[in-house]
């Protein structure tokens, strides 16, 4: 089963996620409400991909990415935010994300994207 973070400051966009992602069959093992969270629960709970907002307080998604990377090259972390952010979804990618989704999303997008991140973990 294929475990999952969630790191985003919004705890209703973490339950959609959540609920979005085990109905799915991934395993959601620990949420974060912020980058500097999310590095710390990476390092505690090691899941196979991360889903990673990028507007959040204390520490933003890209920082938390890097600080992510920084701890382990091969994570597999995914960005969600915000239309209107391509240039943050370019310094996503060149810090190491492996896709990007945009709010607002449909459900069977996170899904296919998130299984085909996930599949790369499985099969390295």
């Amino acid at each position: 089963m294929t475990t999952v973070l969630i790191v985003d400051d919004a705890a209703f966009m973490r339950m959609v996620i959540k609920l979005m992602l085990e109905k799915s069959g991934f395993k959601v093992i620990a949420e974060a409400e912020n980058g500097t969270e999310g590095i710390e629960k990476y390092i505690q709970y090691k899941p196979d991909v991360v889903t990673m907002d990028i507007t959040m307080p204390e520490m933003d998604g890209i920082q938390s990415l890097k600080g992510i990377i920084n701890h382990d090259p091969n994570a597999k972390v995914v960005m969600i935010s915000a239309m209107g952010q391509e240039l943050m979804v370019m310094e996503s990618i060149l810090a190491g994300a492996k896709t990007f989704i945009v709010k607002p999303f449909k459900e069977e997008h996170v899904i296919e994207t998130m299984m085909k991140v996930a599949n790369v973990t499985m099969t390295a």
